[in-house]
């Protein structure tokens, strides 16, 4: 009877219940734990972009009562019966995905984050911004003992998002990366590409941002609301890694790039991709996206974020004014991360 009880305790969190709604006090209750579930208590939940998205249903997929948040970190609190790899105590991590088929070939080429039943954190079930979430256990990685519990948050939705692409493009000792966008997204992706071997050049519509960019290690640091920047650096670099959630001149950043060079875009920008066939054929350059990361990317680029002391730079909010931390990223006052915590 205890523990029947104890798998039906309501869970405390934090919802929008309607698009574009402050976070309300919600709780539900949890069913009964899978096999291969683990129950996490919450410690830490970052707050990325997209969970703004979500509240605002601008992506047509949300549902209300809403639970954002996919950034968590926390400790396994309960293991199903056949769960080996993880045990009560542990320090884990969760972010954009919480289960995949895990059958079909994206998945067995450990592609998980391709696969086309891959359950998001927070779509379709509550997120992580409550005290406890529950998750396939194969989707929960461990945290390295040297990252803490903040700096770790933003890792496992931002980190992966920029690191995957970044590991994947193999790109050669002092390669030129450029990076556009210097905030959430764009201030790790420095940091990655410099402990990586590259040579990296920061674009920004912002001059204020340019000491904090070159202390994350880039190398340059280029203005671009200044006339004539973009010209300036035509061919400068070997590869694009666009952060921005805004349609941007791609005609003239893919003239930034050396032959062969590549973009990849990251940043959920809004309307068509749109550029002259021959700005690709000039030069046979690449464009390409990247959705967050595989597993194995997830727990590499944990390993890497710990070998080389890469941290993203946060604002630490309590649980409780959640929409405090949302207003400053609306109003994009957040340097560069926001994190909530709970007491426990």
């Amino acid at each position: 009877m205890e523990g029947s009880a104890q798998r039906r305790a309501a869970v405390c969190a934090y919802a929008a219940m309607r698009a574009g709604a402050a976070l309300e006090p919600y709780a539900y209750a949890s069913p009964e734990l899978g096999a291969m579930d683990v129950d996490i208590e919450i410690s830490h939940s970052g707050i990325c972009h997209s969970d703004l998205h979500l509240i605002d249903n601008d992506w047509g997929v949300s549902s209300y009562p809403l639970v954002p948040g996919h950034e968590i970190v926390g400790t396994v609190s309960r293991v199903g019966t056949a769960v080996a790899e993880l045990r009560e105590g542990q320090r884990v991590g969760v972010g954009w995905l919480a289960g995949a088929c895990l059958e079909c070939a994206q998945c067995r080429r450990g592609e998980e984050n391709l696969c086309r039943q891959a359950q998001p954190t927070c779509v379709g079930r509550e997120g992580g911004y409550a005290t406890r979430i529950r998750v396939d256990s194969r989707f929960a990685v461990v945290i390295p003992d040297s990252l803490s519990s903040a700096a770790a948050a933003p890792l496992l939705c931002a980190g992966i998002t920029v690191f995957a692409p970044l590991r994947r493009a193999a790109l050669k000792t002092e390669a030129f990366l450029g990076v556009i966008g210097i905030g959430g997204l764009g201030h790790l992706a420095i940091q990655y590409g410099k402990a990586m071997g590259c040579r990296v050049i920061a674009f920004s519509g912002s001059a204020a941002k340019a000491a904090e960019a070159q202390r994350f290690g880039a190398e340059r640091f280029v203005v671009t609301s200044k006339r004539g920047a973009l010209d300036a650096e035509a061919g400068s670099c070997d590869f694009l890694l666009s952060t921005v959630p805004a349609d941007l001149p791609w005609t003239a950043y893919l003239n930034l790039l050396k032959p062969n060079g590549s973009l990849c875009i990251v940043g959920a920008s809004p309307g068509e991709f749109k550029v002259p066939v021959v700005a690709l054929i000039d030069g046979q350059k690449n464009v390409g996206g990247s959705a967050v990361g595989s597993n194995a990317e997830m727990r590499a680029m944990l390993k890497f974020s710990a070998e080389h002391n890469i941290a993203p730079m946060v604002e630490l909010f309590e649980m409780k004014d959640v929409n405090r931390a949302l207003d400053r990223l609306r109003g994009n006052h957040l340097r560069y991360r926001a994190v909530l915590t709970n007491r426990i």
